[in-house]
C-alpha cells in the first residue's frame, strides 16, 4: 500500500505537496485506500470527487472542515447508503491538512484545474470556530443538494 502511494506520489502530486503522500497513508488509505477508491458500502471513495467537490468555495470549506472535525451520519455515495463516522483530524497542522487534501486531489488527476489548498485556506475554516460532525454532515446535504457534491 505503502509502495503504491510513493508511486502515485511521484508521478501525480506536485513535489510542493510531497508530505500530503506521508499523511494521506498514515491517516487516510486505512479506509479510503492507497488509490482513494475507498470500500463500496463502507467508506467512501475519494478519488473522482474530491477534486470536484474542491471547484467551489463551499465545497472546500467542506472538505477542510470534515478533515478538522470528522462526520458523523449516514451519507449516499454512488448509490449506497453509508453510515457511520469520519474521526476528526483536527490535530494536524494546517499544513499537513492542505497536503493531504492536495494529494487526494491529484488521485482525481482532474481534467479541470483545482486551486491548491493553502494553509492558509485551513487556517481560515479553524478560525471560524469548531462544527460538530453531525454539523458537518448538515453541511453535506446541502451541498449535496445544491450539487456541489456528487
Amino acid at each position: 500500500m505503502l509502495v503504491a502511494a510513493g508511486v502515485l506520489q511521484a508521478v501525480y502530486a506536485p513535489s510542493a505537496h510531497a508530505d500530503g503522500a506521508k499523511v494521506y497513508s498514515s491517516r487516510c488509505a486505512a479506509c479510503h485506500k492507497a488509490d482513494g477508491s475507498g470500500v463500496p458500502g463502507q467508506f467512501p471513495r475519494l478519488k473522482v470527487r474530491v477534486g470536484e467537490i474542491a471547484r467551489s468555495k463551499d465545497g472546500r470549506s467542506y472538505l477542510i472542515s470534515v478533515l478538522l472535525y470528522g462526520i458523523f451520519g449516514a451519507i449516499t455515495v454512488d448509490g449506497r447508503q453509508l453510515g457511520g463516522m469520519m474521526p476528526p483530524l483536527g490535530s494536524l497542522s494546517d499544513q499537513d491538512i492542505a497536503d493531504s487534501l492536495n494529494y487526494a486531489v491529484a488521485l482525481d488527476m482532474p481534467t479541470k484545474k483545482v486551486a491548491v489548498f493553502t494553509a492558509a485556506e485551513v487556517k481560515g475554516v479553524r478560525a471560524a470556530g469548531r462544527l460538530s460532525a453531525a454539523k458537518v454532515a448538515s453541511e453535506r446535504a446541502r451541498l449535496v443538494a445544491k450539487g456541489l457534491i456528487p
